[in-house]
């Protein structure tokens, strides 16, 4: 393995990257790995950062935080691969969710994704290119999620210290109770168009997302489409009721969930979207967010 540029988000699972800083540097090199570790320190740093690694010739770089940090370092090599400079991706989670890691195989903790890591191999994965309301297309490696996914992601950054399914449950819930109020949309997708009032539509290149929650459990993040989960506004009652399903992803089958496996979706409304990709907020007043899929375009160690 060559030389890796690892980036660590300090921040990333309420600063448990800052923590875990000196254990990170020492499983590296136990397992013998060379490698240059740098910081980020502001919002889209790690997407200038992999640049920068990738024009300095690195082969390989390491996104060490969650969700957030995948996707920037992500959209940095992207950029790269643009302009002919294609480089690799590693990934280990230190972060609050960490749902793409899972769903390229990493275990959850710092040690041994350090240890799969420097015995694992290339492969290729999917990623899916998006834009909202017309903006710069960026891309997402795991899920965009509006409505439900969208109101929650928002509540979540209000809590300063948990993480995981303890930052998660509680936020699902409150979500529930207060904060929702679902939009009318248009969805179409490969031929089909489908209007409702949503209480959640997930684009979903992964299997998993919210640290726990199997939204698309049949997802797979090399086979060429996404999974589109999509659902119609229900009582709170029902919505309490489908939480446990999600969490197993038992809710397929269910009403009022429809799944399908696309290529591109556009899903447009009269009303304010509320949006995430990978855990990011990436609007609160959208109107019309697309997505298109891109087969084998990210090379992954895993």
């Amino acid at each position: 393995m060559d030389r890796m540029k690892v980036i660590l988000n300090p921040k990333a699972g309420k600063w448990y990257g800052d923590r875990v800083e000196p254990e990170l540097r020492e499983y590296l090199k136990a397992e013998g790995l060379d490698f240059d570790l740098v910081r980020t320190s502001a919002p889209k740093h790690a997407t200038e950062l992999t640049q920068q690694a990738v024009a300095d010739g690195y082969k390989l770089v390491v996104a060490a935080g969650g969700d957030g940090t995948s996707h920037e370092v992500v959209n940095g090599l992207m950029l790269s691969a643009e302009r002919g400079l294609p480089c690799a991706l590693g990934v280990i989670p230190v972060g609050t969710g960490s749902d793409f890691a899972h769903g390229v195989g990493m275990p959850g903790t710092v040690q041994e994704a350090v240890h799969q890591l420097a015995h694992s191999s290339p492969h290729m994965v999917d990623v899916v290119r998006y834009s909202v309301d017309g903006g710069t297309p960026e891309y997402f490696d795991n899920a965009i999620g509006i409505g439900f996914d969208g109101v929650v992601t928002l509540e979540a950054l209000k809590f300063k210290r948990l993480r995981g399914m303890a930052l998660y449950l509680p936020v699902v819930l409150k979500t529930v109770f207060v904060s929702l109020k679902p939009p009318r949309a248009t969805i179409e997708y490969d031929g089909k168009t489908l209007s409702m009032t949503a209480l959640m539509i997930v684009a979903a290149n992964g299997p998993r997302e919210g640290g726990g929650f199997f939204i698309a459990p049949e997802a797979k993040t090399d086979d060429g489409v996404f999974d589109l989960c999509m659902v119609h506004k229900i009582s709170r009652m029902g919505m309490l009721g489908l939480i446990p399903h999600f969490m197993k992803g038992t809710h397929v089958n269910r009403e009022p969930v429809t799944m399908a496996r696309v290529k591109r979706v556009v899903i447009t409304s009269p009303d304010a979207l509320v949006a995430h990709a990978d855990g990011e907020m990436i609007c609160t007043e959208g109107h019309r967010i697309e997505c298109e899929i891109q087969p084998q375009r990210l090379i992954v160690w895993s």
